[in-house]
């Protein structure tokens, strides 16, 4: 289905904002080499609820000594790649106040084996949540274009929480790892 071949007039509430989000992004990310957007799931009316998220954009994907994370005397490096994917889930309640998008990153492909992921304070890097991004969307009126441009401005590290205070990092390790070593060493903000 093509969002051209789609009348608006003709859905309902939550299917035409669906429709509205995907000409967002459609128009916004055409043609951008950063940013790529495919739809990786439909509902029954042929609507994205579902997005695949492609991020060319160089950024780190953890340290060199990960092991060893934030022990006394121990320098960890950054690590760096080029490309991340993400995926933004919709609720069957979105948009709802309670039904708000899921934005992830995949911490693994189609065959189980791990891929980069973002190492960044409010992205979650360890644990059964990894990749979980925490998004802070302020309304249900938010759309996603938003967040997929909030969510590169996080890779770029041009935004950033890593102090223990709210409205708290998403990944507390990643955080501390930020504070002890990645500003006093100047590697984080990144250099363009």
């Amino acid at each position: 289905m093509k969002i051209m071949d789609i009348d608006p007039k003709s859905l309902s509430g939550r299917n035409r904002r669906l429709l509205h989000e995907w000409q967002k992004l459609e128009q916004a990310l055409d043609g951008r080499s950063d940013i790529c957007c495919n739809v990786d799931a439909t509902n029954a009316d042929g609507l994205p609820i579902r997005y695949h998220i492609d991020y060319y954009i160089n950024s780190l994907c953890g340290v060199t000594r990960v092991e060893a994370l934030n022990q006394q005397g121990v320098t960890n490096e950054p690590l760096f790649a080029n490309h991340y994917q993400m995926l933004i889930s919709l609720p069957a309640n979105y948009p709802c106040v309670d039904g708000a998008p899921v934005f992830c990153f995949l911490t693994t492909d189609n065959q189980g084996q791990e891929i980069p992921h973002p190492w960044h304070p409010n992205i979650r890097y360890f644990g059964a949540f990894a990749g979980r991004v925490c998004i802070n969307m302020s309304d249900t009126y938010t759309d996603l274009l938003w967040g997929v441009k909030r969510v590169a401005s996080y890779l770029r590290y041009d935004c950033y929480h890593a102090v223990s205070e709210p409205p708290y990092p998403e990944d507390l390790q990643v955080a501390a790892w930020v504070i002890r070593q990645g500003e006093p060493n100047g590697w984080i903000p990144l250099k363009s």
